[in-house]
């Protein structure tokens, strides 16, 4: 395999430095920024991974230009998987501009010009880092594990930066008659839509508060205690629980206005253009592995809206999720022959039930999640006792991530993604439970170690579903363009939008069932990737459907 290092020279040009395995430049390629769509397209006949700092400076321009690449090695994100892991000797990583490497972010916004200026991207060096991480990777004792995480992450940058090309396909029109159907015609700015105004004077006299502002949640909590409702917060779950004249109008009112605020006019005047919803998606923006988006809220559209989503005409949108993902990993990544057997089913939690663990459907799914997420009270933890006999092998690995969390160890994924240390400021953006400094009495230390054990318990589960994920999309990726013929990328098959455990996918309507069988074999192939020959299945729920909604 070839490959070529891209790298910025001054005065808008490009080297492109082909390395030989041991990472020695054989061959220097001068070009002007302009030039290198045609130069990478030229590089076609040949195998080739294009190494670059960071696949959101360089990517997006070649789509632009048409130009698709297969694979490519994204410095940031490796450097980011690298410096985490515990299969990695970090000494081996370390030169003198790591810190810079350890603080490059993505670029989100489009720019004209084919690079932003003052990058901070270019005061590094990325041939000595990719000298450096495959030195890393070469001595590791996992390598075979980490090169797999590496490429797999790569290939969900060039995903990514292919679904924010291409869009996912909106209907303006449709979108606009969704948002007057329920909110009523569209306000002037800063004032509210007619259907709220409603409301909000059926909540006013229900709580005779003439002056109550239910977007102000002190000022909502102040109303809510002086109507005498024994509330703390403002939470739609807590306001559930109430009785009173008010609360109906009131859980209308939060639900319609998260809708304005959220997908409203405003977000679709910047967000949808040329037919085309297009957000920036973020792999690995996560702790666990899992994406992140910026812009939009791509990992959130809610169902009031997807009915906008609709395919070009002689189109259709290939929706496809897997069933219960994490406890399906974790079968595969402990190897638990009786968690697999229950796997075999479609549905998971029934296999279980089948299989004499639990007794109910809903037994079983409380004591899974409450297995993964450190839920040991309750129902979940009256189930802990049966899943533990039924699954040793699953629920120790679990159980074992918790107690080295609670030690304040690193725990790592299947592949290698190490978890942060407890209290070093990473944050924790998936809501698992960080419990930050290590300080103040012995019965708070002791709640911050249980909660960082809730944390590592699902973070390997979560991390190595998110692993699956990347490996699936991967080859998905290249099957869909291996599908479609000739053409560019938006021309052929090919993905408009992921989350998690689902695949949405723009395809001409004549090959749409081909496309479900390229689903369905890109999902079997990531479980022998990362389990092997290990039993475990990947069940799809995949429809072919006009407009995203009807695949609900």
């Amino acid at each position: 395999m070839n490959r070529l290092v891209l790298v910025r020279r001054g005065e808008g040009g490009i080297d492109a430095l082909e390395s030989a395995e041991d990472g020695t430049v054989v061959q220097t390629t001068r070009l002007p920024a302009a030039g290198l769509p045609g130069f990478v397209r030229a590089q076609g006949r040949r195998p080739v991974r294009w190494v670059w700092d960071d696949t959101t400076r360089w990517y997006p321009q070649l789509l632009d230009a048409g130009v698709r690449v297969e694979r490519c090695w994204d410095l940031r994100l490796a450097h980011a998987v690298l410096r985490r892991s515990p299969f990695v000797d970090q000494a081996v990583l370390v030169g003198s501009d790591t810190p810079g490497w350890d603080g490059l972010q993505p670029v989100t916004v489009a720019d004209p010009a084919l690079f932003p200026l003052e990058d901070p991207a270019d005061r590094l060096d990325p041939v000595a880092e990719h000298a450096r991480q495959q030195a890393a990777v070469a001595a590791s004792a996992e390598r075979g594990r980490l090169g797999l995480l590496l490429a797999a992450e790569a290939s969900g940058a060039l995903v990514a930066a292919e679904m924010t090309h291409a869009g996912l396909p909106w209907r303006a029109d449709v979108h606009g008659r969704l948002l007057t159907g329920l909110l009523g015609p569209r306000p002037a700015s800063g004032q509210r839509p007619a259907v709220l105004e409603r409301l909000l004077t059926e909540i006013r006299a229900a709580f005779a508060a003439p002056a109550l502002n239910p977007d102000s949640p002190g000022d909502l909590l102040r109303g809510l205690q002086a109507a005498g409702l024994p509330v703390s917060d403002t939470r739609s779950w807590t306001l559930q629980e109430l009785e009173h004249p008010g609360i109906p109008p009131l859980l209308e009112y939060k639900r319609l206005s998260r809708l304005h605020q959220a997908n409203g006019w405003n977000w679709l005047d910047t967000w949808v253009r040329d037919g085309r919803f297009r957000s920036y998606f973020l792999p690995g923006g996560v702790v666990t592995g899992r994406w992140a988006s910026n812009g939009g809220g791509a990992l959130s559209v809610p169902t009031q809206i997807r009915p906008a989503a609709i395919a070009d005409e002689g189109w259709r949108l290939v929706v496809a999720d897997v069933a219960q993902l994490e406890p399906r990993v974790l079968a595969g990544m402990s190897r638990d022959d009786a968690m697999a057997e229950a796997a075999r089913s479609r549905d998971l939690y029934q296999g279980m039930v089948a299989g004499g663990a639990v007794a109910t459907r809903a037994e079983a799914k409380v004591g899974m999640l409450g297995a993964m997420y450190g839920g040991t009270r309750g129902e979940s933890g009256r189930m802990m006792p049966r899943l533990t006999r039924r699954y040793p092998r699953a629920i120790g690995l679990v159980e074992e991530a918790a107690r080295a969390g609670e030690r304040g160890e690193v725990v790592h994924t299947l592949l290698g993604r190490g978890s942060p240390s407890p209290g070093g400021g990473s944050g924790d953006p998936d809501g698992l439970g960080e419990p930050g400094e290590q300080a103040g009495s012995p019965g708070d230390r002791d709640r911050r170690r249980r909660a960082w054990g809730r944390f590592t318990r699902n973070f390997v589960v979560q991390g190595t579903g998110a692993e699956w994920a990347l490996c699936w999309l991967a080859d998905l990726r290249n099957r869909l363009w291996r599908l479609g013929g000739t053409g560019r990328l938006e021309q052929r098959p090919h993905l408009v939008f992921f989350l998690h455990d689902e695949v949405v996918v723009h395809t001409p309507e004549q090959l749409a069932d081909e496309v479900v069988e390229e689903v369905r074999r890109a999902a079997a192939e990531a479980g022998r990737l990362l389990f092997g020959s290990f039993p475990i299945d990947f069940p799809l729920d995949v429809a072919v459907v006009r407009s995203w909604a009807d695949a609900d």
